[in-house]
């Protein structure tokens, strides 16, 4: 079992965490201000979005220079302070790097343009007509450079522009770079959309956005392992890979010690229960047995082939979950909880996103002057050029647009949450005033000490780590129920997932009179469950140790 097996890692938006500066924004020393509370908090590595140079189209996932800090945050002192103090602390620092695309501002693209025989022009991806693929972020994935007049591919924005890994020397300075860096003392690498870095040769036309012809595409394996053998091999570094609309299939090859890639991989196939028919930009009340099927296949098919789980609800890309899943009204407390149980107690290494160790909650901005996120402003402008009414394009994006996980830490009940002495660069939620570090630190009972002990418990209880996944009541409408078991031992895990009262009947044999039960943690008071039929309060959630 390795260490970060047994970790917890904190994942940093640092536009939006602290800024040590008094600034609009966030910065690295404001990080560094606030390691007593992610040592207190006791997680083991900090995942910080790119803080590298960046014109911020993409909130700094397109990268215009891999080895110089962007100044909006701070500079390579600032960084090398931040890894330090952090070492200090037990904590390591895990940097978040995009190889798919970099920003057509980055000198590499910036020399490709200018000539058709440019020696960097082989380090992208150029068609003298483009195919039908669709962008993620909307409209074609292929952009027109008149300097030279073909087309670039860019799977996301049109100012991130793909990157040629099939080009030996573009991999060479890729691996160059992540040397730089793991010789710097960062402790692991988080790869934005690294599943997408190979594309079929032909870029054959597609009937739909042509995602599966570049989604875990002919080579990424073998670059993989390259990367593994130039740069991981012989150091102590933890590498999750974020893989999009990938398979179970390729996840267990990616992760599994035996292939030589990556630690771990992020897989969003669990986020996507509330897209009816795959369509994100539709609002939609989630799908609790999709849910719970897809997050029960992935363990027991990850722990079949020897694979990995990077487990989390939250990212700087999606909505809160205390509002996608559980209840940011009434019940947000016990909803905040049960869901960090349900996930903290599957196998795999869980990520807890700023402030959702709070309970944060979506802020509810109800203007597209209130959103900053690109794909947001693209989707809204989409949506009303093609007549959808106000109304109507607001409300998928109140519920998904990724500027719901984007606002400021609310670290107190002041001035701007306590974030900056300016204003933010993006609002901060009205609730601020009752949901923050300082008034939940000074209460036992609050959501953020319930995560504390959830991290504690990664240490303590060995059956978090090795016990086998099995789930129990496949079909109830209202509550997940699993076991993690070995060695004569069970975990037994218990969430319900909706307001008001349930009654729910555990399978035979799992509670009985001679069972021996031990509290291990629950969101209303401890007690006993001495038999099969449980009564559960609004969202409870809890988890006893049971041996024969």
């Amino acid at each position: 079992m390795q260490d970060w097996q047994r970790s917890v890692i904190y994942q940093i938006y640092p536009k939006s965490f602290y800024s040590h500066g008094g600034q609009a924004t966030g910065d690295l020393l404001g990080v560094v201000d606030k390691l007593d509370y992610l040592h207190w908090l006791g997680v083991d590595y900090l995942w910080l979005t790119p803080f590298l140079r960046s014109p911020q189209r993409d909130n700094g996932y397109d990268i215009s220079d891999y080895y110089a800090i962007d100044p909006s945050y701070g500079t390579m002192a600032d960084c090398e302070l931040l890894i330090t103090e952090a070492s200090k602390r037990g904590i390591k620092l895990m940097l978040d790097i995009v190889v798919n695309h970099t920003s057509i501002e980055h000198p590499w693209f910036q020399a490709a343009r200018s000539s058709l025989d440019n020696p960097y022009r082989d380090f992208y991806i150029w068609r003298d007509q483009p195919n039908n693929w669709e962008s993620k972020f909307g409209g074609s994935a292929w952009e027109y450079e008149a300097q030279t007049g073909q087309y670039y591919l860019h799977l996301f924005d049109h100012t991130q522009a793909d990157l040629n890994w099939d080009n030996p020397q573009v991999r060479a300075e890729v691996f160059k770079m992540m040397r730089f860096w793991r010789d710097k003392g960062v402790g692991g690498f988080r790869l934005d959309v690294i599943n997408l870095i190979s594309k079929p040769a032909d870029f054959p036309d597609d009937h739909t956005d042509g995602r599966r012809f570049y989604t875990d595409g002919p080579n990424v394996h073998r670059y993989l392992q390259e990367m593994h053998r130039e740069v991981f091999e012989g150091f102590d570094l933890i590498n999750v890979g974020e893989m999009s609309s990938t398979s179970l299939e390729h996840c267990v090859r990616y992760s599994c010690p035996a292939s030589r890639e990556l630690s771990m991989t992020f897989n969003f196939h669990h986020l996507k229960v509330d897209y009816p028919n795959l369509q994100k930009w539709v609002r939609a009340d989630f799908d609790f047995l999709e849910l719970k099927r897809i997050l029960s296949d992935w363990q027991v098919g990850m722990q079949a082939g020897d694979g990995w789980n990077a487990l989390f609800w939250c990212n700087h890309d999606q909505p809160r979950v205390v509002s996608r899943f559980g209840d940011d009204g009434e019940y947000r407390e016990p909803s905040a909880k049960m869901l960090a149980t349900a996930l903290h107690f599957l196998q795999g290494t869980p990520f807890v996103y700023q402030g959702e160790e709070l309970g944060m909650s979506n802020p509810g901005f109800e203007h597209i002057e209130q959103y900053r996120d690109v794909e947001t402003l693209n989707i809204y402008r989409l949506k009303r050029n093609a007549g959808v009414s106000e109304a109507e394009a607001m409300a998928p994006i109140m519920q998904k647009s990724r500027d719901n996980g984007r606002t400021p830490m609310q670290w107190n009940a002041g001035p701007n949450a306590g974030f900056s002495r300016a204003e933010p660069w993006i609002g901060v939620p009205a609730n601020a005033a009752f949901i923050n570090v300082e008034q939940q630190q000074q209460d036992p009972t609050s959501v953020l000490h319930y995560y504390r002990q959830l991290i504690a418990l990664r240490r303590s209880e060995a059956l978090i780590q090795d016990g086998v996944y099995r789930l129990l009541l496949p079909e109830h409408p209202h509550v997940w129920a699993y076991l993690r078991e070995g060695q004569g031992e069970r975990l037994l895990v218990v969430s319900h997932f909706y307001g008001g009262d349930c009654e729910v009947e555990l399978p035979e044999g799992i509670l009985t009179d001679s069972t021996k039960q031990r509290w291990v943690i629950g969101n209303y008071e401890a007690g006993e469950h001495r038999y099969r039929r449980l009564r559960l309060r609004p969202y409870e959630s809890f988890v006893l140790h049971l041996s024969d």
